[in-house]
């Protein structure tokens, strides 16, 4: 038997298990079955917690000295991803309960690179790293670099960013709200990305507010994606004009999440993170 937490952040849940000898080896059919909300335990992805020093990747390897733990996150779909935004406020949640780190500031390890995170009275703030714009010339010539189209709908233009894993942003137009949209299938992204992206679409509430649905990768429509409401953050952010360091709130199905754009082209991710039930099961 095989232990586990179950967690979620802005309720984009995941399962974790604990591997600190880095000895488990998942299969992608073990990630599915498990992930699987009829017959496992249901998540949109799976967590292993692994002693840094104890990865399969020496890259991530060398994140040692300066993060102890390393997030081994898992698509639903059994692909693995760089990182995730809500999964890191997790994995942090349950390296404190578990006593596993003290510090209210500390960096974990991920495909993505180490990633800073503090707590904060309602959760925990990670600083996600840098981010680009995929296509930073045809953007600021063009306002977007890709065209999107959901089920039933048609092609709009959409901005690609890059936060250590990929991401096209839609701003949807007049006539055309969140509740519209056909996600059931994956959006069609023109060029197609080489691995695959996030799809947000987004929906302008106020100023430095929006709403947005994702469709992700290797996953479906989530209820949240912590990379992706950066994204969509900073898409509205260069799409307005004005890209200063103020927050932006971004509301998703979930729950509500705040988005602070940092000095050195970083973005940092702020919401809550819950650990929900403890359990074992067969892999």
């Amino acid at each position: 038997m095989t232990r586990f937490t179950k967690g979620h952040g802005t309720e984009n849940d995941f399962i974790l298990l604990p591997d600190p000898d880095g000895s488990l080896e998942l299969t992608s059919a073990q990630v599915q079955r498990v992930t699987n909300r009829h017959a496992g335990i249901g998540a949109d992805g799976v967590i292993r917690v692994v002693r840094t020093e104890n990865a399969d990747d020496a890259t991530v390897r060398a994140l040692a000295p300066g993060a102890e733990w390393f997030m081994d996150y898992r698509n639903a779909d059994g692909s693995l991803a760089e990182m995730c935004g809500n999964g890191t406020r997790v994995f942090a949640a349950y390296l404190r309960r578990e006593g596993l780190v003290s510090d209210r500031e500390f960096a974990i390890a991920t495909r993505g690179g180490a990633k800073v995170v503090r707590v904060t009275d309602d959760g925990y703030a990670v600083d996600l790293g840098p981010w680009r714009l995929t296509d930073e010339a045809g953007a600021r010539r063009d306002g977007f670099d890709v065209m999107v189209r959901a089920r039933f709908g048609k092609p709009i233009p959409a901005l690609s960013l890059d936060l250590g894993n990929p991401h096209a942003v839609v701003m949807l137009p007049e006539g055309i709200t969140l509740e519209q949209l056909d996600l059931t299938e994956p959006p069609e992204v023109h060029p197609e990305p080489r691995d695959g992206a996030n799809v947000e679409f987004v929906h302008a509430v106020g100023p430095g507010h929006i709403a947005m649905r994702v469709h992700e990768r290797g996953v479906g429509e989530t209820r949240s994606c912590g990379t992706g409401a950066a994204a969509a953050a900073l898409a509205t952010r260069f799409w307005s004009g004005v890209e200063n360091e103020s927050p932006w709130v971004v509301d998703v199905p979930g729950g509500r999440l705040v988005v602070t754009p940092l000095a050195g082209q970083r973005v940092e991710l702020a919401g809550p993170a819950e650990l929900v039930a403890d359990g074992e099961f067969l892999l």
